[in-house]
């Protein structure tokens, strides 16, 4: 059943080794850096028991059990169209834009759904143990998230010929699990309870990796697990100043398997090359969606500063401002045609699932990520300067420097200088800040690095309706077909 915030923050008590800033982490719930995020995932949970929010993020089951909709496997557009209002519901509820908060990390795990046939070619308790996982999650509602790229070393080198713990690999196999041993970087992990551990992008052609072609859901609070996370904005600032560092920076752990046992209940498979090609081929076949519904609303709040940093400085009926704000509505509506298409021209999957439609998927998310930077400055521009130059919230409440910041920041009845303060703060955390520029990058590489963007495009896009075309249109004869 649906757990509530209290009960989500009882679970992460359960004594996993976390370090942060040189420090031992004493409760992952209360450290100010890891609080705002808990905090929003409790948010979540207790959204599914809320009567306001309660039909919009959860699903009845025949026997009348009422589950997470982020959780259910998708069969129809329905649940598409179900999935998308609740993540919206979500980040318009916490006011801001959270992603590895389960909903879309669940997806990875349906891809391996749909390779069952894969994983049945190595031993069929490996299907078993990935259907079984997934009505786990449905069932015990987990904050689940996953764990994807290791830290590779030297890339030029197989894993073989440097440290060899440089990939994740098995290095024992016995009666009650594998033994694993390396290390992965995974978002939320310090406050998550399991993760789907997977292989990264490898040549999975060489049969000398197949220790490394490993695929299991480890409990994150394992014996043996060592978690070692970047330092967080959280708390470097003022609330006041910087408003998004301060609740939405989901905080990243370098994740250490230092010889883990994975019972063998959680393996989901064990040296087979090919299903490692098959995972990492996939993965992304459903969670990309809601991977990619996060930048539609990172567009809208890009939209929303610039339109009304212009409106109160009287710039908005400028045909040049105007042309940059059409710039960012064609970021934001391209970035909605492509989610739209991808369920009204929806697949069935190789399992059973019905999957969003995979090329305009994956180029959807090309145009999100690839064009984003471009967006962001174009947002700066309309901002302008004094994003970058405004004093901080402690000088506008000074008695000695209030009056003249009123003074020069005030435009007018509707909009005075701390309106005109708290637009700025905003627009500074989230176009200018480390926050701003971290969040930039996660966007480009959180699912993989944007030549590999470029290559799910390639792997899903029809291209025999073109050949084709071209081929009719020149008179090519049907030999050229063979190639």
């Amino acid at each position: 059943m649906i757990r509530t915030g209290e009960q989500y923050r009882e679970s992460i008590r359960d004594g996993r080794e976390v370090y942060i800033d040189g420090e031992r982490v004493e409760d992952v719930t209360r450290h100010p850096m890891l609080k705002p995020l808990v905090d929003i995932r409790a948010r979540i949970y207790d959204m599914a028991h809320d009567p306001a929010t309660r039909e919009t993020m959860t699903y009845q089951d025949e026997g009348g059990e009422r589950h997470a909709i982020a959780l259910k496997l998708p069969h129809s557009q329905d649940d598409w169209h179900d999935k998308r209002r609740a993540t919206d519901a979500v980040l318009d509820d916490v006011g801001g834009i959270v992603t590895r908060v389960g909903d879309e990390t669940i997806g990875e795990m349906w891809s391996l759904y749909d390779g069952q046939d894969v994983l049945n070619e190595v031993d069929p308790r490996f299907s078993s143990n990935i259907r079984r996982h997934i009505q786990r999650a449905i069932e015990l509602d987990p904050f689940h998230v996953s764990a994807n790229t290791d830290p590779k070393g030297d890339r030029s080198k197989r894993p073989q010929d440097q440290d060899p713990d440089m990939l994740l690999r098995v290095v024992k196999e016995t009666d009650a699990g594998i033994v694993v041993r390396g290390a992965k970087y995974e978002t939320a992990a310090a406050y998550a309870n399991q993760a789907f551990t997977k292989p990264t992008i490898a040549n999975w052609g060489e049969a000398e990796y197949s220790d490394y072609a490993v695929g299991f859901v480890c409990d994150l609070g394992s014996p043996n697990l060592k978690m070692i996370c970047r330092t967080g904005f959280a708390g470097r600032g003022s609330i006041e100043d910087y408003p998004l560092s301060n609740r939405f920076d989901e905080v990243d752990a370098l994740v250490i398997f230092d010889d883990v046992l994975i019972p063998w209940e959680n393996v989901l498979f064990y040296r087979h090359t090919r299903a490692a090609q098959f995972i990492r081929a996939t993965l992304h076949r459903y969670s990309a969606f809601a991977f990619v519904q996060r930048n539609l609303k990172l567009a809208d709040a890009m939209i929303g500063t610039a339109l009304h940093n212009v409106r109160q400085t009287g710039l908005d009926g400028q045909q040049a401002v105007q042309e940059k704000l059409a710039r960012l509505a064609c970021y934001r509506e391209g970035v909605n045609a492509h989610l739209s298409a991808s369920i009204a021209l929806a697949e069935p999957s190789p399992g059973g699932l019905l999957m969003p439609n995979q090329s305009l998927l994956y180029t959807g998310r090309v145009l999100a990520c690839s064009q984003l930077h471009e967006m962001i400055h174009i947002t700066r521009e309309l901002c302008g300067g004094q994003i970058c130059v405004t004093p901080n919230a402690a000088d506008f409440a000074n008695p000695a420097t209030a009056p003249w910041l009123d003074k020069f920041y005030s435009v007018n009845e509707n909009w005075v200088a701390d309106d005109r303060r708290r637009l700025l703060a905003y627009a500074r955390d989230l176009l200018n800040s480390d926050y701003a520029g971290h969040r930039l990058t996660f966007q480009l590489f959180a699912q993989s690095p944007p030549f590999a963007h470029l290559q799910a495009v390639y792997r899903n896009f029809d291209f025999d309706g073109p050949l084709d075309f071209v081929r009719r249109a020149a008179g090519l004869s049907a030999r050229v077909k063979g190639q």
